[in-house]
């Protein structure tokens, strides 16, 4: 068994991609109508193409308790998901002059760094360097 999909809530599939892609980078995998306005929607990691797929969910419309879910996390200020970077410092740095809006600054804890952003679709999602 291998990871190959993991979904994200989101609240809006296009203002989704669109952050997904033009501000954290990834790039667009898979676009499929699935009617009603709901498309199976997917991006990956620009280098590694291949990789894990990140779908762009939209069940917090049309499941309530998904719905639900997502606003508990947030309101809790705890983060949907987590991603990792090589150096979190200049991601954090390029994603501040596109205006992405952090929770959290990066901060050291033990062997990490890490940093929370608010990804405007209802999440948090942490940033997370490993520095040993």
């Amino acid at each position: 068994m291998k990871v190959k999909v993991i979904g994200i809530p989101v609240q809006n599939q296009e203002k989704a991609l669109q952050f997904y892609t033009e501000k954290l980078g990834f790039i667009k995998k898979h676009d499929v109508p699935l009617g009603g306005g709901n498309r199976w929607l997917t991006v990956v990691s620009k280098d590694d193409q291949n990789g894990v797929e990140i779908l762009l969910e939209p069940s917090p419309n049309h499941f309530e308790p998904a719905k639900t879910y997502q606003s508990a996390l947030f309101e809790a200020g705890i983060p949907y998901t987590q991603f990792n970077v090589d150096n979190l410092q200049e991601e954090y740095d390029r994603l501040i002059k596109l205006d992405v809006e952090f929770k959290m600054n990066p901060t050291e804890m033990g062997n990490v760094k890490i940093a929370t952003l608010n990804d405007t679709c209802g999440n948090y999602i942490q940033l997370i360097e490993m520095l040993q």
